[in-house]
């Protein structure tokens, strides 16, 4: 081999260098975005659960609308709304508002809610002390449950604002489909199972 093909080799192999890398780099950032994204409220995601020591001071000379909305993935069975369609609150106080979801289907369905807030810069300001949206959801066949939402607009947003959007979307949790369908073939399997070997009464 000359030199020639060996100087091509090594950049061929340079170039399959950075593609993996760049590779890596790019499946690395989702996470790290979404995280990213957690912390600053960039995008409209909002944050895990807010817990403080001290309450917020309520600042009664300013009123924000809040308004919320309730959505469900494409192949997510159930019905899925906000029994309230707005609320106006002083920044720094506790509102209480609650959705309500109803499994359509005759299996049970474990769902995951995940929230979103408009205009982005108010995310960092959306505190939620309590929300089905912190855990998995289970709802048996034909099962409705009312999910409370408790949340605190952060007195310290920017005055500008004055109208924000709750939005939440369910899915279905990944791979519960499977475990579900797993398990119904296995009640269907044994059911005849015992059926087929259980003797007929005599009469």
């Amino acid at each position: 081999m000359n030199n020639i093909d060996k100087g091509n080799k090594k950049v061929v192999q340079n170039l399959l260098l950075v593609v993996f890398g760049m590779f890596c780099f790019g499946f690395a950032l989702v996470p790290l975005y979404d995280v990213f994204c957690d912390i600053t409220g960039l995008n409209g995601k909002t944050g895990e659960q807010y817990v403080s020591a001290a309450p917020m001071p309520v600042d009664t000379s300013r009123k924000i609308k809040v308004e919320f909305l309730a959505n469900t993935n494409d192949g997510m069975p159930w019905e899925f709304k906000a029994l309230t369609h707005s609320v106006t609150v002083h920044p720094g106080e506790a509102t209480r508002v609650e959705f309500v979801a109803r499994n359509k289907t005759n299996r049970d369905i474990i769902g995951t809610a995940t929230p979103s807030v408009s205009p982005g810069q108010a995310a960092a300001y959306f505190q939620k002390t309590e929300c089905f949206c912190f855990t998995e959801q289970v709802l048996k066949a034909g099962e409705k449950k009312t999910m409370p939402v408790v949340f605190i607009v952060d007195p310290a947003i920017d005055e500008d604002v004055r109208e924000i959007t709750l939005s939440y979307t369910f899915f279905i949790k990944p791979g519960s489909e499977d475990v579900i369908a797993s398990a119904d073939d296995y009640l269907r399997i044994n059911s005849k199972r015992i059926a087929f070997n259980t003797p007929l009464a005599q009469h």
